[in-house]
């Protein structure tokens, strides 16, 4: 999956011009020379641009303003070498748009006990530069992600690939486009969000379209490209009659095959990255999109069921945010279903009607052909399988009315005791953290929905870091979260957000 623009990051470092040219040759050497590694470490997802140093209000301002006008540039990396008087970089700092990390290190790893003397303190004292700039940025109210540590050292370069994907997510958030299929289904309340408040605050565009105008964009599909389609779902996926008549099986994954090209025909034609569908008002569609919308999920469009396009939106996001990282291992729009309460075997049985993204399965995918009871249609061709084990996150984005609240539940996955051969969808079977009891009650009280945005390949800091960028409230449900600690968290949140309305 491609995001629209080849990011970049601008390296910008500060320092003065009291201690002179040699002084100054050193400061801009030493940074191209951590730019250089930092590239060439196979660590960062993306590439680092050296700038060169700023040392004056005019020098400093206009870098974030070329840094706001680069359409390529994804956010600025700054860094004190030596003291660099803060009140220069006000202006600066009050005109940049962008994401912002402060890395707190220096160049050298270790004091030189033998021969360090005043000239080199002066030349690297970024444990004096980095705090008066870090002073400025928290009185001004900026946000930014610190990372401190030894600019080589593999942990720090982690941190620093972490936000870089979290900083993508918040320049690629304003070209998330939604694109609603009939409506939410009825009197459903925790699908339902204030879209101009999004718009506003997140740069999400969510458009409703009549589901006939996309049935008729399915209805022109040929039937050239249908069957070839269908023959690659033939070759690349295991086929479950079970029972079925083949050739009456492999009509109904026609349909399916038809509804994805159409789809993602009208998707790329009025330029959205998300998509809900909505079993209630499926107007002139043979089936309930399943196969269709697992396949485009796998191909990074966002989907949420019922109308939920607050989480199609995240899960379009938060496949940004994974695009290109190595060994991922998927993300997926999910739904919470049943739980298992066995002492020492608790957990939650994740799955949807249809629509679980195959980039999360572990071992084969299948297709069935299963009928569903909503939506009236022909039984609808699906992709089965069980997801992948290990740690993961589950999110849930909500409109509490003054705000949004972004919930972030760590989770563990894992396979169920027993295989479940009469249940025709695709799962996942997880454990949230701290405990069940905990992880559920403490979700229950912070109004968590049923539907969530799920990825392996993401952290809670990073879900967190996106969610101070835009400004809106985040809790995190994990291995540390005590029940009346995460009720006081959540009345004092509600306190803060009604005082900074």
């Amino acid at each position: 999956m491609k995001t629209a623009k080849n990011y970049k990051f601008w390296f910008a470092t500060g320092s003065q011009d009291l201690y002179g040219d040699e002084c100054l040759q050193k400061v801009a050497e030493h940074s191209k020379i951590i730019v250089n590694e930092l590239n060439k470490s196979g660590i960062l997802p993306y590439e680092v641009v050296w700038k060169p140093t700023l040392i004056t209000n005019e020098v400093i301002r206009k870098t974030f303003n070329d840094a706001n006008a680069d359409e390529e540039c994804a956010g600025v990396i700054t860094w004190m070498h030596t003291f660099s008087p803060a009140k220069s970089w006000i202006l600066g700092l009050q005109e940049y748009r962008k994401p912002l990390l402060h890395l707190h290190t220096q160049f050298n790893e270790e004091i030189p006990y033998d021969t360090i003397d005043m000239d080199f303190m002066n030349e690297n004292q970024s444990a004096h530069g980095d705090r008066e700039y870090g002073h400025i940025v928290s009185r001004m109210g900026i946000v930014r992600k610190v990372v401190v540590g030894h600019w080589a050292a593999k942990e720090v370069q982690e941190k620093i690939a972490s936000w870089m994907r979290t900083a993508v997510g918040v320049m690629e958030s304003s070209h998330i486009r939604v694109m609603r299929i009939a409506d939410n289904m009825r009197n459903v309340a925790v699908t339902e969000g204030d879209k101009v408040e999004a718009q506003i605050r997140f740069g999400w565009e969510i458009d409703a379209y009549p589901v006939n105008e996309i049935a008729e964009a399915v209805q022109a599909v040929g039937k050239g490209d249908v069957d070839a389609l269908v023959e690659e779902y033939y070759s690349k996926y295991q086929i479950l009659l079970e029972g079925r008549d083949p050739e009456e099986f492999k009509k109904h994954v026609a349909v399916q095959a038809q509804i994805e090209i159409g789809f993602e025909r009208f998707l790329e034609e009025k330029n959205y990255q998300a998509i809900v569908t909505h079993f209630g008002d499926l107007g002139a569609l043979q089936q309930l999109p399943g196969l269709a919308i697992q396949r485009l999920m796998e191909k990074g469009y966002g989907f949420g069921g019922e109308g939920d396009w607050k989480t199609a939106a995240m899960v379009r996001l938060m496949k940004i945010m994974t695009t290109g990282k190595k060994d991922a291992k998927g993300t997926s729009f999910m739904e919470d279903y049943t739980y298992n309460l066995v002492p020492g075997k608790e957990g939650i049985l994740e799955a949807h009607m249809l629509e679980v993204c195959p980039t999360i399965a572990d071992g084969p995918i299948s297709i069935k052909v299963n009928p569903l009871s909503m939506g009236d249609r022909e039984d609808p061709a699906r992709l089965v399988f069980t997801s992948k084990t290990g740690p993961a996150i589950a999110t849930s984005l909500i409109d509490l009315g003054d705000r949004f609240r972004l919930i972030i539940n760590d989770v563990d996955c894992k396979k169920t005791e027993k295989e479940m051969p009469k249940l025709p969808v695709a799962t996942a079977f997880w454990t949230p953290q701290p405990d069940l009891a905990t992880g559920a009650e403490a979700w229950i009280l912070a109004g968590g929905a049923h539907h969530t945005a799920f990825s392996y390949d993401i952290t809670a800091e990073q879900m967190g870091d996106w969610a101070e960028a835009m400004g809106i409230e985040a809790v995190y449900i994990d291995k540390d979260t005590q029940i009346r600690n995460f009720k006081n968290e959540l009345k004092w949140n509600s306190m803060y957000y009604k005082l900074n309305r």
